[in-house]
């Protein structure tokens, strides 16, 4: 309860409310002097929004955060980000699933191409490690290349990362990341500033992105097209004041032209995890060549024998990018199964997802 209010109805409901800031949320409570005084100053200057905030679906949104077990993270909580409190545009709640521990950490956002190369790929999923074994969470957005890159490679190094949804986290978006979102929640958590229900339509994607790097340290690209949201991502944490990171690239390629454009802008030139850390100053300049040769972590099984369905998969992998379908006419196993066995050799390594919902091996 907070001012006599049921605090999680009052974090629903702003929720609901578009256009509402955490900046419209503090002012309004200092002009009230209290929660209940704040709601009504609000509801009166947002009138346009208040169908979308009828009782019914409010009563509906809190059943969902009993029965889902997710938290809501109202800006006046002492668990919101004071980083993202600090962006001018912060939305009103967070609604949270895992690990709320995961909001005081220290945080760096990684981003980059859905279409990422294989080695984008990997240079992410060792960047990500790297960070995880310093004791930094990694946070990027799900997507499909380098996103779900930096997320196995912080699971792989049994860190904790945290995913940024652009839609409700009663959905999943895309599907095909259904087993990487479990695995994140269970290691860390997943993260919306958006209600349950809310599709993950175009413009909630760049909205995303400003909370992705609002509430991070710095925000690292890996590789990006000169036109890309990952691009929107970094101007967002520019504007916010939080230093930008970009992994150089080859000249001939075409999602490296946005890094090569962000460093002409001024940001940060790395080539490695340490670069990143020492700019922040979370490891020491003396440390730096100790620290990168350290051996890297694996997930349980990683190093070790296949069991005989990995195996089966692994031998029908070649390294040129083949389907779902392709796999299952090679090998007889089922399309679910297949999948379940895709992400773990993912996340130990050893395959590369690709565009076109495709998978290659990796050396």
């Amino acid at each position: 309860m907070l001012g006599g209010m049921d605090e999680r109805r009052v974090g629903a409901l702003f929720a609901r409310l578009s256009g509402l800031t955490a900046q419209h949320v503090r002012a309004a409570l200092a002009r009230a002097g209290d929660l209940a005084g704040a709601v009504e100053l609000i509801r009166a200057t947002a009138p346009s929004s208040s169908h979308a905030a009828d009782e019914a679906r409010l009563d509906a949104d809190l059943r969902w955060l009993e029965t889902s077990g997710a938290t809501l993270v109202l800006c006046t909580s002492a668990l919101y980000p004071e980083l993202l409190a600090a962006t001018p545009d912060a939305p009103p709640v967070l609604y949270l699933l895992g690990d709320v521990r995961t909001l005081a950490a220290p945080r760096v956002a990684m981003v980059g191409s859905r279409r990422a190369t294989p080695a984008g790929m990997t240079t992410a999923r060792e960047m990500a490690a790297d960070f995880s074994r310093a004791g930094v969470v990694v946070a990027s957005g799900l997507a499909v290349g380098i996103d779900a890159a930096s997320h196995a490679g912080a699971l792989e190094a049994h860190g904790a990362s945290l995913g940024v949804c652009a839609h409700g986290l009663d959905l999943l978006y895309p599907r095909r990341h259904c087993a990487l979102a479990l695995r994140i929640r269970e290691c860390g958590a997943l993260l919306s500033q958006f209600p349950p229900g809310t599709p993950p339509t175009r413009w909630r994607f760049p909205a995303r992105g400003r909370v992705l790097s609002g509430f991070a340290l710095a925000t690292l690209v890996v590789e990006a097209a000169r036109r890309s949201g990952s691009l929107l991502t970094a101007s967002a944490a520019l504007q916010q004041g939080r230093p930008v990171y970009a992994v150089p690239g080859s000249i001939r390629s075409p999602v490296s032209a946005g890094c090569h454009a962000l460093l002409r802008r001024g940001a940060h030139l790395a080539e490695s995890a340490a670069d990143v850390l020492q700019g922040l100053e979370i490891l020491p300049e003396n440390q730096k060549d100790t620290w990168l040769r350290r051996p890297a972590l694996r997930i349980a099984g990683a190093g070790g024998p296949l069991d005989k369905a990995s195996e089966i998969l692994l031998d029908a992998l070649g390294f040129e990018p083949v389907s779902l379908n392709t796999l299952v006419e090679r090998t007889g196993l089922p399309s679910g199964g297949i999948a379940s066995l895709l992400l773990s050799l993912e996340l130990a390594g050893r395959v590369a997802s690709q565009p076109g919902g495709r998978y290659s091996r990796l050396s």
